[in-house]
């Protein structure tokens, strides 16, 4: 040991040594800055002498191996404190059993974890409109990496040939098809490519054979900052359950050499241990008595109140809901496994809030918050068990909603990608909303946060293009239907088979008057198969939006209730009070024709109005992109 309280990096355990050069090596002395008066005398234009040339040699080397030296972007931290489930996301993109889709920043910040797994074949480009481009990869064991020659080649510098494995090949021919977006928002969507859906090993054998890029930076950054390799494994290796976690169940001292070897290199300070820490001859780094482990240390002046370490990373307005109130829920909602009804159209809840003379709202467009903390956080959950949530446009229009689901493990609020984030509906059959990137909606798209809109619409419009691209920009679309009924409105069932062909299996009703009072008619009512309300303790009093179906009439014209619910269930949650119910259905007669489906055409404005101020587009940052024609 050092009097100064370094120690050179000696593997006691393995009985090598890493070279740590005096330090004069890399010292320059004023002898080498002095120009002796016969120099000057030459002038600039002189010859340089040999060891001048040397010497600009070696810095020149200096340089070259410096700029081939990446700058690590993790350290330590990264192992001990690293994202939520990190395990089971490398898991899940490891065997890819469905089609992944993730955020920019959240595949660059996992795909690193498993690099050693798959390898990039080669770039397909990107489609017309350069939104998206296309990569593909195989399984890093689809080929050999090394081809042993008869004789290695000494190299040029009389260094000796890297000793390189022979890694299996030919054992798995997995592929991927990766797709990436960069529109309104950022998405890499990850699918599996031909007819091979699993690997023949499991990710610890890939484990066991490659190291990940990110337990590689790790182990460079703790170098460069003045530790021994020995000691960072030793520090790296303590919890071997967060280790594994992040693929590094079979790391090694000699991945920390490899690792730092080119910084070492040019490097020749000695370095040093961790506090805590010191070199036990033959037991190589040892913790010292009494001290904490250095994850310990870390995760301890991350956390400054433990009761908020699980809400670490998270958006302030996430919400929770508890899970001994889920199974009150739950039997109403619909099921994992669900694919459509029995007639072929997606599972309807209809949910809304209301007040105790059953108004939505104290006056037509005026926003009116009914639901407490409790239920409001309920919502949301209910909006994470559906694939899409569905609005009328006056709802739209008074609200300006997000229409997503804030619920603690939902893409965006501590989950993967877009999952449990509901699809946006609205109904706007004269395409009234206009949407433009300040819109609430669209602004929870590019933040991450929920899905784009899609729009049901009335087809006859002369719809700008400018409107329609800008939609798709964001990841929405505008859909035109053609089935009315005899008052001249869209059919719920041809809404509904719409959304089903789309791949919409649920979808969540919350708004607004109009729509609710619709599904409740009698007519419509067989769509409907749970209902979820919420009543508030409160009067909002006359002249509000209400629900209030119209009565049923017996034979001699005499007014019945409109509606009585079965499978009733009632649960406090706060102050509110929510029903759970279903409704009687009644058989239909059948023959009813099929809906019609139009898409909606990029057709030019009857008249010249545009739908973007160019002073409101450069304020919003969007320049609308129309496809070149084909």
């Amino acid at each position: 040991m050092a009097e100064d309280g370094r120690v050179d990096d000696v593997d006691a355990t393995a009985g090598d040594t890493t070279t740590t050069a005096a330090a004069d090596n890399n010292t320059t002395t004023a002898d080498n800055d002095t120009t002796s008066p016969a120099a000057d005398a030459l002038g600039s234009g002189s010859p340089p002498q040999d060891d001048q040339i040397e010497q600009d040699a070696t810095q020149a080397d200096v340089q070259d191996n410096s700029a081939q030296i990446p700058v690590p972007t993790r350290n330590i931290r990264d192992l001990f404190n690293p994202p939520r489930n990190i395990a089971g996301i490398r898991q899940r993109l490891f065997d890819v059993a469905e089609k992944i889709e993730l955020r920019k920043d959240e595949f660059d910040l996992y795909w690193p974890y498993v690099d050693n797994v798959w390898v990039r074949q080669h770039r397909a480009g990107s489609d017309k409109t350069g939104l998206y481009k296309t990569d593909y990869y195989a399984c890093r064991l689809q080929r050999p990496t090394y081809t042993p020659k008869p004789v290695d080649k000494p190299r040029a510098d009389g260094t000796p040939t890297r000793k390189k494995q022979i890694r299996e090949g030919g054992k798995c021919h997995m592929k991927l098809k990766v797709i990436r977006y960069e529109g309104g928002y950022q998405s890499v969507t990850i699918n599996q490519l031909g007819d091979k859906t699993q690997h023949l090993h499991d990710l610890d054998h890939m484990d066991r054979i490659k190291r990940t890029t990110v337990l590689m930076e790790i182990a460079r950054s703790e170098v460069m900052s003045g530790y021994m390799p020995a000691s960072v494994y030793t520090v790296m290796s303590e919890d071997e359950a967060r280790l594994a976690a992040s693929g590094g169940r079979h790391l090694n001292r000699n991945d920390v050499r490899n690792a730092s070897q080119v910084w070492r290199q040019q490097h020749k300070d000695p370095l040093r241990v961790h506090e805590g820490y010191k070199y036990d001859h033959g037991n190589g780094i040892v913790r010292q008595d009494g001290a904490l482990p250095l994850v310990q240390r870390v995760v301890n002046a991350e956390i400054v109140d433990p009761t908020l370490a699980y809400y670490a990373g998270l958006p302030p307005n996430t919400l929770r809901f508890p899970e001994e109130l889920r199974p009150f829920l739950d039997p109403y909602l619909p099921r994992h496994d669900l694919t459509f009804t029995e007639d072929g159209l997606p599972h309807v809840t209809l949910t809304y809030a209301t007040s105790l003379d059953s108004s939505l709202s104290l006056a037509p467009g005026i926003q009116t918050v009914l639901s407490g903390p409790h239920s409001k956080a309920m919502t949301h959950y209910l909006r994470s068990k559906h694939d899409a949530i569905l609005v009328g446009v006056r709802t739209a229009l008074a609200d300006d909603p997000a229409l997503n689901c804030r619920l603690e493990g939902v893409g965006g609020y501590g989950g993967l990608g877009w999952e449990g984030q509901p699809r946006p509906i609205i109904i706007d059959p004269g395409a009234r909303w206009l949407l433009t990137p300040q819109t609430r909606v669209i602004r929870t798209v590019s933040e991450g946060k929920g899905r784009g809109p899609w729009i049901v619409i009335a087809p006859g419009f002369a719809m700008d293009p400018n409107r329609i691209e800008m939609l798709k920009y964001y990841g929405g679309q505008y859909t035109g239907l053609t089935d009315f009924d005899k008052r001249w409105r869209l059919r719920w069932e041809a809404i509904l088979r719409a959304l089903a062909a789309e791949g919409i299996r649920s979808v969540m009703i919350e708004g607004g008057g109009m729509v609710i009072n619709e599904l409740l008619r009698p007519e419509h009512s067989n769509l409907v198969s749970s209902v979820v309300v919420t009543v508030a303790p409160t009067y909002l009093g006359q002249g509000g939006v209400t629900v209030s179906p119209p009565p049923k009439l017996d034979a001699a014209r005499r007014p019945q209730p409109a509606l009585r619910f079965k499978d009733v269930r009632w649960q406090s949650f706060g102050e509110d009070a929510v029903m759970c119910g279903r409704i009687p259905h009644v058989e239909t007669p059948a023959g009813v024709p099929p809906p019609s489906m139009t898409p909606v055409t990029m057709a030019p404005p009857l008249r010249p109005v545009s739908f973007f101020n160019s002073s409101v587009d450069a304020q919003n940052g969007f320049q609308p992109r129309v496809p070149p024609s084909s």
